[in-house]
């Protein structure tokens, strides 16, 4: 089982760049040609929110248009940038999402189950899990307690110390916690919100960040640090699920140079 992860793909209207520098409809139709011509394909995209910046009917449009050579399954949750009701206009038809309250879903995608929680709080930069959402997962990882598991959100529920993104945090982390810790079928949480590849531990778990496939938050770790962001690399995850574990790796977006071989004709090492 191979899970591609794109997050925070911030698509605006046709023609419109994010904070007037970012073309992020362009950079997404790079990440798809990527993802595309990986061998082997994934079995399935998830996209950890924020897929469009002001959460309308016309960005979800215009990102369908852009998502339309993707031909594995889609599963996405929502981010602070997205609107829950367009959200759910725009991917209802996929089938794996409710069809009224929040946008959490619980999906076996053969050997791994994936499931996804909805931590929006409309019209806020930070996100919130409730005692309804935490409830639901609470129930929902007691259904296959035997089942490995990839837990999904879209804020992080940990700090990173870039302060800016941290204060726009997650709301009921600490109970989210205590529930990781009584399910051991959890084999990783991930996450987006931060732009940036971030890793952790929580209650035991690695708790990873996904990179944009647009563009990154500066890296400051200063607690007065300002809230900027830069064009370094764009990425994403895949995470491979061999039968025993987990097994991550980030896969970066652009042209570079080779690959080269290390060995000659003869395989020899080259000096």
């Amino acid at each position: 089982m191979l899970i591609a992860q794109f997050s925070d793909l911030h698509i605006r209207l046709p023609g419109q760049l994010a904070y007037r520098q970012v073309d992020t409809a362009a950079m997404l139709r790079k990440a798809v040609e990527h993802l595309m011509q990986l061998s082997p394909r994934p079995d399935a995209l998830l996209i950890t929110g924020d897929l469009v910046d002001f959460g309308t009917s016309e960005e979800y449009a215009y990102l369908a248009t852009l998502l339309a050579p993707v031909t594995m399954p889609i599963y996405a949750l929502p981010g602070n940038h997205d609107g829950r009701e367009a959200f759910r206009a725009a991917f209802g038809a996929r089938g794996y999402l409710p069809r009224d309250g929040f946008l959490q879903f619980a999906l076996d995608l053969g050997p791994l189950r994936l499931i996804g929680l909805d931590t929006l709080v409309e019209g806020q930069g930070g996100g919130a899990l409730c005692e309804d959402r935490l409830a639901w997962l609470e129930a929902t990882l007691r259904e296959a307690m035997e089942m490995p598991t990839l837990l999904a959100l879209h804020h992080p529920p940990f700090a990173t110390g870039i302060a800016h993104m941290d204060r726009i945090g997650l709301e009921g982390a600490q109970a989210f916690a205590a529930i990781v810790e009584r399910h051991a079928q959890i084999e990783a949480i991930v996450c987006g919100h931060v732009h940036r590849v971030i890793s952790t531990t929580l209650s035991g778990r690695r708790a990873l960040i996904a990179p944009s496939v647009a563009h990154q938050v500066a890296l400051d770790l200063n607690p007065d640090g300002p809230d900027c962001f830069v064009l370094e690399p764009p990425g994403y995850y895949l995470h491979h699920w061999d039968g025993a574990r987990l097994v991550t790796h980030t896969a970066f977006i652009g042209d570079f140079a080779g690959p080269y071989p290390f060995r000659d004709a003869q395989g020899r090492l080259i000096d």
